[in-house]
């Protein structure tokens, strides 16, 4: 009999846990399941509502001290030493070890990664915080608002505080993205002057267009200087940079374009381009070795920036970018890496998201007319064979890129096979440019779990065993951000939908299409 409980990972941050087999018999096989349906690594620990204690939170001893529609909540544990963990190690080998492992406990704070300052640790703000500007600029705005109050005076600014003005606005703008888009100047410009009335200039009809002008020369002047002393989020679009680039067009700007927050970051302070190649080749060897999880965590964590620089800069082919980083491509590290690139944790987001949309997707998707509908209900009717939440999110997931009018083979793959995948299903994955490939024996049902679940990328089976299709887009989105990917144009609107309505990254710009769908969502 299935079970539902509710996982609390934080302030304000929750989850629903479906299982289809009911609670597990162990804490093991419990902790199990969460860090499946939610990416979680690390050690944690559990702890329940108990009754005896007026319903406070004590640590969770035996699974059969909740039951279903109980409420867990996960405590993060400091990593234990590396040593522990690891055995017949040479004395070099563990005096490294050692020191790597001390380490991590400053590179996993929340204040310092491994990339330290470089790397930015929120979204552009939902309101935008005018900063304190210089003690000179703050005296004139002062006596300004004193003259406002008063007589209802605005302000005409000189050049020289116009620009100062203009010149902390923009190193503001600057911890947040280095390319803002139209919108978020206007919010800039709007946040001035509602801190600032007097600012408020008398020809325009929105009282900011001529300051939303100016900060826009302004961030073209400070993205311009940034790049002279080495930027490396805008010295890849460097002339010499492009002119020297061949797989694209000389005026093509590398910038973030899926909301990205760490796009193209620094290198960590102290760090050098060789000395993060040595330790790359360090984490090679690393992944070979078993009971080492945290390190290869926290080499991954040193070298972010680096393999962001080259997959930004170089976009090498994908199998060739496997090998060289063979430690990105499990579940946890794709949640790691998506998490410091947009600061959005993945598979906790994406899977409670699907469940909270569920009731309301499959309400809008019969709602649909034509073709689209007969071919919604045969996807449906699998939920009606197996009610399993797998299924369940499976369905959801193919009957939306139908309602966007698009193929829900273009994003999964199904292929059956009496013994193994067959040489014709081998030889059309290798052609697959994106999507994730379900394999099921000769005979199953559809409804019936696979016998694998993987993701193919430019031909290149970059992960597998995968449990569920679900998981498997996920990883396929997480990947995506990783690998600095662009979503394929015949499944456009259906990752534009997943990235701006279930990962709600830069959700205030949708195309019509998604949209409408978000509308009749919360109608």
């Amino acid at each position: 009999m299935s079970a539902t409980l509710r996982v609390i990972f934080g302030v304000d941050d929750a989850s629903k846990l479906i299982l289809p087999n009911g609670i597990p018999n162990s804490i093991e096989d419990l902790k199990g399941e969460i860090v499946r349906h939610f990416g979680l690594s690390g050690n944690f620990r559990l702890q329940y509502r108990d009754i005896d204690f007026d319903n406070e939170f004590v640590n969770l001893t035996d699974t059969s001290e909740i039951k279903d529609k109980s409420t867990v909540k996960v405590i993060n544990l400091p990593d234990e030493t590396i040593t522990l963990t690891l055995t017949n190690v040479t004395q070099e080998e563990d005096d490294f070890l050692l020191s790597s492992a001390s380490d991590t406990d400053i590179l996993s704070s929340a204040e310092s990664t491994s990339s330290g300052t470089s790397l930015r640790s929120q979204p552009w703000p939902t309101n935008f915080e005018i900063p304190p500007f210089s003690y000179e600029v703050q005296i004139q705005l002062e006596k300004a608002k004193q003259a406002f109050c008063s007589s209802g005076t605005l302000l005409t600014t000189s050049n020289k505080l116009r620009s100062d003005i203009l010149d902390g606005l923009a190193a503001e703008i600057i911890k947040y993205k280095v390319y803002p888009s139209s919108t978020e100047l206007d919010n800039v410009a709007q946040a001035l002057i509602t801190k600032y009335p007097f600012l408020k200039e008398k020809g325009s009809v929105t009282g900011f267009y001529g300051w939303k002008i100016s900060l826009k020369y302004k961030m073209a002047n400070y993205r311009t200087r940034l790049r002279s002393i080495g930027c490396p989020e805008l010295s890849i679009n460097a002339v010499k940079e492009k002119q020297g680039a061949t797989s694209h067009g000389p005026n093509q700007v590398k910038k973030p374009r899926k909301a990205e927050v760490n796009y193209c970051p620094d290198y960590p302070a102290g760090e050098t381009k060789e000395s993060l190649e040595e330790e790359r080749k360090a984490l090679i060897l690393e992944v070979k070795k078993k009971n080492n999880q945290q390190l290869i965590k926290s080499k991954m964590e040193r070298t972010f920036a680096y393999r962001r620089q080259e997959v930004v800069k170089d976009m090498p082919f994908i199998a060739e970018f496997k090998n060289r980083w063979p430690a990105l491509f499990s579940e946890s590290q794709v949640n790691a890496e998506f998490t410091l690139i947009t600061t959005v944790p993945l598979f906790s987001t994406f899977m409670s998201r699907l469940d909270h949309y569920s009731s309301q997707l499959l309400r809008v998707f019969k709602k649909k007319g034509g073709t689209a509908r007969r071919d919604i209900d045969v996807i449906i009717a699998e939920m009606d064979k197996n009610p399993s939440v797998e299924v369940r999110r499976t369905c959801i997931l193919k009957a939306l890129c139908v309602y966007l009018n698009e193929k829900p083979d273009s994003l999964i793959k199904e292929y059956w096979a009496t013994e193994d995948i067959g040489i014709d299903a081998m030889t059309e994955m290798e052609r697959l440019a994106l999507g994730v490939y379900i394999v099921r024996h000769d005979g199953a049902d559809a409804s019936d779990p696979p016998e694998d679940v993987g993701v193919v990328i430019e031909g290149c089976t970059v992960l597998r065993d995968l449990r569920e299709v679900a998981n498997g887009c996920a990883v396929l989105f997480g990947l995506i951000y990783c690998l600095n990917l662009s979503y394929p144009k015949e499944l456009r609107y259906t990752f534009e939908f997943l990235q701006k309505v279930f990962m709600e990254l830069d959700g205030n710009k949708l195309s019509t299409k998604v949209q409408v769908l978000k509308n009749k969502l919360h109608e």
